[in-house]
């Protein structure tokens, strides 16, 4: 998997033009597309500012209904039982598993039917907004995505080893990068990248599995004109179910770092939590249920 270098950045040639719905399979929330070649997927100065670690989460590791457990060499939050044969991984943006909200969705999840799991790809080390000595992009260098893919494939085996039939993935900013790795390599049956960073034109042409972006209108790192390619490509792409919605007046990170007082922004990230769940309906559990409907008839 190729990783940007620090300093590379985004840059964009093209025009705007006016367009219909072309594909059964794609949900498109706007009229516009914008055509653009991206030659890196990270513009490293700005990931680094207020956007992206915007309402930082105060971290709770006893935070949640479920508990936390080792699965795949990784300390996880899990809620939900495995009986359920059906399996969520949720990989958090970059302040890690143990964010509040992250984890009250994982109940939400749980809730749902699913067996919900938060790994921990930061080993204890979530970042720190406030650490003026460790910024973001020289965080990123001890946590980068593409060792978050490689963390997540021992974490599959060890939920499919407790008799998963099924598994779906959701990454939010960061997580989305990993996420999309799964989702090229067949690794899950269909992911939801949430407000994602680092996610490029060809890691969406690359999907193998039903994909499902959720973006803010107002997000530096996926703006609506990269979202929009991402619905060009998947609505290319007939053999893959793909949806694209665009959030109005919401930014980056707004599913999980919401203010839970403010009453639109959880409304927002709860319309959000809905969508993600009812797509994991639609691919998870179908795709669950054939399987374990074949092994039952197999015997096994």
């Amino acid at each position: 998997m190729q990783t940007c270098v620090p300093n590379e950045t985004i840059r964009f040639t093209g025009q705007v033009e006016k367009r219909k719905p072309h594909s059964p399979n794609v949900k498109i929330e706007h009229g516009l597309r914008l055509r653009f070649v991206v030659l890196c997927s990270v513009d490293w100065q700005r990931m680094s500012g207020p956007q992206c670690c915007s309402n930082p989460p105060t971290l709770n590791l006893s935070a949640g209904a479920g508990y936390v457990e080792p699965l795949g060499g990784l300390s996880s939050y899990v809620s939900g039982h495995p009986d359920s044969k059906l399996a969520i991984i949720l990989i958090s943006d970059v302040f890690g598993y143990g964010a509040p909200n992250l984890r009250k969705l994982a109940d939400k999840v749980a809730a749902a039917g699913f067996y919900a799991v938060v790994p921990d790809f930061f080993h204890g080390d979530p970042f720190v907004y406030e650490n003026a000595d460790r910024p973001l992009p020289v965080w990123l260098k001890d946590h980068g995505t593409d060792k978050g893919f490689e963390d997540a494939m021992p974490v599959i085996e060890a939920v499919k080893n407790k008799g998963i039939s099924g598994v779906g993935a959701a990454g939010f900013c960061w997580g989305a990068k990993v996420v999309i790795e799964l989702a090229k390599s067949e690794l899950i049956q269909a992911a939801v990248l949430l407000h994602p960073s680092f996610v490029t034109v060809d890691d969406i042409k690359g999907v193998k599995v039903p994909t499902a972006v959720l973006g803010a209108e107002i997000d530096k790192y996926s703006p609506i004109e990269l979202l929009k390619q991402f619905e060009e490509v998947l609505a290319a792409k007939s053999e893959v179910d793909g949806y694209v919605k665009i959030f109005p007046k919401v930014a980056h990170g707004w599913t999980v770092r919401y203010d839970v007082e403010d009453e639109a922004a959880v409304k927002s990230a709860e319309e959000s939590h809905q969508n993600l769940l009812e797509w994991f309906d639609k691919h998870v559990k179908r795709v669950g249920n054939v399987k374990l409907e074949n092994r039952l008839s197999s015997g096994l």
